[in-house]
């Protein structure tokens, strides 16, 4: 039957459900109404439109990736600076789709004009994830995201934008006034955080892994101007230097991390410093460049160890892949996912941390988040208050975000590698993108 206001249910019955937060799968059903999940329960469920017979398959909530890149992980360098301007969007879109079949329903875009795109996607015109958007990312001059030639003329300097600049992949923007401009532009366009980079990078052409990128007062404005809008700053950065510049300003969100040294993450921890790591192999990127091969070999080097002291010291992990630029590769968002069981203490751990733990950082967008702010229907319907989760857990009131996994990836999170084999079922926002009922 229909549920009271039209809003269509769906039932799963006879799974096994792990809830994205507690240490155990437990049997029962899960009933979702219109968008949301309207009750979890153990025993026989209630009627329902549609009825999907798990079969004794685990339910889990959808999987998150906290440092993706639709537009650059959907197409390649010289596709994005050749082609028009409408590629890299329409490769995005395909993107989308892509990282939704592996399970993804909500990425942190971490560079990337996809301001449209999320709002396609939110109103169902488009199949994809959610989308917490960052817009540009700010870079220095000669920084990890500026992509002009050698030969161009800085903007600063009077020169024109960049491609990247075009695309409104990037944003050149040097000094605290052009910060305070270059932070607000993307906040106007929808960014629910904002990304910079504090050090260099694997990909950029002029900048070794050891620079340090953008001066404590430059740092220090965008996070002003980011926290005027209830939103926090996250900066690109490898090395501990780095993170200690950005942390001191302010900075609560440290993206990558792999050079940083055991002291720098006893200094995240003790300043409550959250870092958005990836479990890289050298495999995942291929670099022409014989420069950024070696600083790709150096960055992966680093995987094992930071994992290891963020653990010991208790700094909050947030898991992202950061695939870009070779979309035959961009499928190893599932493999880098079955490798975080390795480092992060387990299959059951790892999952936390790729459903309800980049869930709790998503919420660090305060007020600027688009999915977690609940509505007084929710609080009518469900009793849900502004504090409970709504993204990356199975519980009443969460939205329907819903994976039937055949097999149990609390223990073997290998199955999730292989999504086409092993996802029977794909639900994201109360609506079936893969598998039928029984």
């Amino acid at each position: 039957m229909s549920a009271q206001g039209g809003a269509r249910t769906i039932v799963i019955r006879d799974v096994r459900i792990f809830d994205g937060v507690s240490d155990r799968v437990r049997a029962g059903y899960v009933v979702t109404e219109g968008t949301k999940i309207a009750a979890v329960g153990e025993g026989e469920p209630p009627a329902g439109d549609t009825v999907i017979d798990g079969r004794g398959a685990t339910l889990i909530p959808g999987l998150s990736d906290a440092h993706a890149h639709l537009i650059l992980a959907g197409a390649t360098q010289s596709e994005l600076m050749l082609g028009g301007a409408g590629l890299g969007y329409l490769k995005g879109a395909a993107e989308a789709e892509a990282m939704l079949m592996r399970g993804f329903t909500t990425v942190r875009d971490m560079a990337g004009d996809t301001g449209d795109l999320k709002r396609m996607i939110d109103a169902g015109a488009l199949p994809g994830p959610r989308i917490y958007p960052s817009q540009a990312g700010l870079s220095q001059t000669g920084g990890h995201g500026d992509y002009g030639m050698v030969y161009d003329v800085p903007t600063v300097l009077g020169g024109t934008a960049t491609r990247a600049e075009q695309l409104g992949l990037m944003r050149i923007a040097d000094g605290p006034a052009q910060v305070l401009a270059g932070v607000r532009e993307q906040l106007k366009k929808g960014a629910s955080q904002i990304k910079m980079m504090a050090g260099g990078g694997v990909a950029s052409a002029y900048d070794h892994l050891d620079v340090l990128q953008y001066t404590a007062e430059e740092l220090r404005a965008g996070v002003r101007a980011a926290a005027d809008w209830g939103t926090y700053v996250a900066v690109h950065v490898y090395t501990g230097a780095g993170i200690r510049r950005a942390v001191e300003a302010g900075v609560q969100v440290i993206e990558h991390g792999h050079l940083a040294a055991e002291d720098d993450l006893r200094f995240m921890a003790d300043h409550g410093a959250w870092l958005c790591v990836q479990p890289f192999a050298e495999s995942d990127h291929t670099y022409p460049n014989p420069a950024s091969a070696e600083k790709n070999r150096q960055v992966c080097e680093g995987v094992e160890r930071v994992f290891g002291w963020a653990l010991e010291h208790g700094v909050r992990i947030a898991f992202g892949t950061d695939l870009m630029l070779d979309p035959a590769r961009s499928a190893r968002q599932s493999e880098m996912l079955a490798r975080l069981a390795g480092l992060a203490g387990g299959p059951m751990a790892a999952l936390r941390i790729a459903t309800s733990g980049n869930a709790e950082l998503f919420r660090k967008s305060g007020p600027r988040d688009p999915y977690q702010v609940p509505t007084a229907a929710d609080a009518a319907a469900y009793g849900t208050e502004p504090h409970v989760a709504h993204l990356g857990v199975i519980a009443k009131g969460a939205w329907a975000d819903l994976l039937l996994v055949d097999g149990d990836p609390t223990r073997d999170l290998s199955l999730l590698a292989d999504p086409a084999a092993n996802l029977k079922v794909i639900i994201k926002d109360g609506r079936v993108y893969k598998g039928a009922p029984a």
